[in-house]
């Protein structure tokens, strides 16, 4: 169900400091904190004794102590205190750690082999460090539904005609021909709308007036990482190959999708722009938005994530939902090939 040699989204940065934070990825309970020098750690929530949550314990220096018999764990999951057998510490005595990295205000982390956790494999934002660009706040959402039903949703731009009536929706968000294609990371699916008033959302973002030629680019990348990218530029400027004009308006909104269970998803989202770097107003609107129509979208994926797990009679596929087929079939290839090579480790 997962592919667990990934980095997924574990929060944001500023979220965990020097105190035990008991969090739960891909079913795997997990206790994150900070050593004494601001690096992050992240353990097996699970003393081996008698599987008290390591998270109920206390951190001592940068070490973990059992709240149970003191067993204590150091930060690469090695039990290096015993205090009721102190000169016989359990050889079998240890716990898992993950590897765990910081980049772009969110903290990262690896849930396979962490002899394969390359930093640099951390997904890339790019401009992320471009003064001209502006981002928001972001936020986090629990979602009752599984991952891959808010996968399938952020590579549908025709929801957003009926879902986000007052923000995203538009002409040409119902009907207009999708394009899709599969790339190394995953698939987008996309269009160009020409000709057409700027959606809600951003009638008051452009900085053009007018009617425009819109994008809608939808780009799901393994394991779950959804980059949705909007393009507004005056009407005859757009489309595929044609350059950015000094009126182009471009906003990415960045969706981090990491299972907490089959049934529960953690959502992770911030908007990146290329216009208005230090306009609080502006990124305060935007995160309103945002968090409204990821609400809209909430409500839908939960009904449809019960409706999917207790079918009473077959379901069917539209054209639209192509992208997202291709999306699942080339994750599951990944996943599978993760599990073959597991099975044949010694």
């Amino acid at each position: 169900m997962y592919l667990h040699n990934a980095w997924y989204v574990a929060g944001w940065s500023k979220d965990f400091s020097r105190s035990l934070s008991a969090v739960k990825f891909l079913e795997k309970d997990i206790v994150i904190f900070r050593r004494t020098d601001g690096q992050p750690v992240a353990l097996e929530d699970a003393c081996p004794h008698r599987k008290l949550p390591l998270s109920k314990g206390r951190l001592k220096n940068d070490t973990v102590e059992c709240g149970y018999h003191g067993l204590t764990f150091d930060c690469g999951g090695r039990c290096v205190a015993a205090p009721t057998q102190p000169k016989a510490i359990p050889r079998r005595a240890r716990v898992k750690s993950y590897p765990v990295v910081d980049r772009y205000r969110m903290l990262w982390i690896w849930m396979g082999d962490a002899e394969l956790a390359d930093p640099e494999a951390v997904f890339p934002i790019d401009n992320f460090e471009n003064p001209d660009w502006g981002y928001t706040d972001g936020g986090v959402l629990d979602v009752d539904c599984n991952y891959l039903w808010v996968a399938d949703n952020l590579l549908d731009p025709s929801h957003v005609a009926w879902v986000h009536v007052s923000s995203f929706a538009g002409a040409g968000t119902d009907d207009e021909p999708l394009k899709v294609k599969k790339t190394d990371r995953g698939v987008v699916v996309s269009r160009w709308i020409h000709g057409k008033a700027p959606s809600p959302y951003y009638a008051d973002l452009v900085k053009f007036e007018g009617l425009c030629d819109r994008l809608q680019h939808y780009e799901m990348c393994f394991p779950a990482i959804g980059l949705n990218k909007s393009v507004y530029t005056p009407t005859g400027t757009g489309g595929y190959g044609k350059p950015e004009t000094k009126l182009t308006y471009v906003n990415i909104s960045y969706n981090f999708m990491t299972p907490i269970d089959e049934d529960t998803t953690r959502y992770y989202w911030f908007q990146h722009r290329n216009t208005d770097p230090d306009d609080t107003a502006v990124s305060e609107k935007m995160n309103e938005g945002a968090l409204m129509a990821f609400k809209e979208d909430r409500d839908i994926l939960v009904e449809v994530h019960k409706g999917m797990k207790h079918k009473q009679s077959p379901n069917i596929d539209l054209g639209l939902d192509g992208g997202a087929k291709i999306f699942r079939r080339s994750l599951q290839r990944l996943i599978d090939a993760e599990q073959r090579a597991a099975d044949t480790r010694p």
